[in-house]
């Protein structure tokens, strides 16, 4: 059994997949720096050498607004995390890292998103309605920087269930985009099941990757969105911080009967099209298996 204690279970119920769920979220818990900050922000150095214009890209015309970003994180981290963010001088320090405020050889949003765990990214208004004009994403949930560079929210979504152009879902973002006041934060969940410990996941894993794989090596994906509407730019400024659980620490939590069994239940309740997109087609009834076993057993312990 996994001992590692969860942050968050969107899963338990609370956050049904393929909705919009956004929530009230108190500001003062905008970005939640925790244990795996070197780890994170060491990954995020090395993508982005490794990477370049695949993890970090951007449109003439937001720099004004990616220092609008930069500034809002250097005064609020190390006013709300004083015991992790130093700043001396033009110099941020956290971690064990360093980084230049004022060093113009990078660009704002890319000095911003070395100073965070989560990835950044920037939605703003056109003719066409919100497309994406600048990001910094070290740590996809299986898509791609590059296909959606540029693209407003329908064509972003396009793929998504229930969120294509057209649906109920994709209208509801965009009048919530427009309506969003700057002084009100928001956040939201999604969650997947990846096959091995990877931040870095720009493409789902196909089948021949992952059939050999035993369901107890499963990892849940869990994404923490914040969104809030930028006073000055009028930009709206995505946070995607990625936890990465194994699904045997689910066996380890105080409620571990109802979360297994919530996830079997969330997992099989998905209609084809939602298993597909999720990437479970071939190992969902082995992980359902798994999570009723394991609810099981802790019943029975109790």
């Amino acid at each position: 059994m996994n001992d590692k204690t969860l942050t968050y279970t969107p899963y338990d119920g609370s956050s049904k997949p393929f909705t919009i769920g956004l929530l009230q979220l108190d500001p003062a818990r905008w970005i939640e720096p925790d244990g795996d900050l070197a780890y994170h922000l060491a990954e995020k150095m090395r993508l982005f050498a490794e990477h370049g214009d695949r993890v970090f890209r951007t449109e003439p015309g937001t720099e004004d607004a990616q220092r609008e970003i930069l500034d809002a994180l250097v005064d609020y981290l190390p006013s709300h995390h004083p015991a992790i963010y130093r700043r001396a001088g033009n110099v941020m320090e956290m971690a064990g890292q360093r980084v230049g405020l004022s060093d113009d050889a990078l660009p704002p949003l890319l000095r911003a998103g070395l100073l965070v765990q989560d990835d950044l990214v920037v939605m703003r208004k056109g003719e066409k309605g919100w497309r994406l004009a600048a990001a910094f994403l070290a740590f996809p949930s299986s898509w791609s920087l590059s296909e959606k560079f540029g693209k407003v929210m329908d064509e972003i979504h396009a793929p998504v269930p229930d969120f294509e152009g057209g649906s109920r879902n994709a209208g509801l973002i965009s009048r919530m985009f427009d309506n969003l006041p700057p002084d009100r934060f928001v956040v939201r969940w999604n969650w997947s099941v990846n096959w091995g410990y990877r931040l870095y996941r720009p493409a789902s894993q196909p089948a021949s990757e992952t059939k050999d794989i035993p369901p107890e090596e499963a990892f849940i994906r869990v994404e923490r969105q914040t969104l809030r509407k930028m006073p000055v730019s009028g930009d709206i400024l995505f946070t995607i911080r990625i936890y990465l659980d194994p699904v045997t620490a689910i066996m380890g939590q105080p409620n571990a009967p109802e979360l297994a069994a919530s996830l079997a239940d969330q997992l099989e309740a998905l209609n084809p099209a939602q298993t597909d997109y999720k990437g479970l087609s071939a190992k969902r009834a082995e992980l359902v298996a798994l999570l009723r076993k394991s609810a099981d057993a802790c019943v029975t312990v109790e």
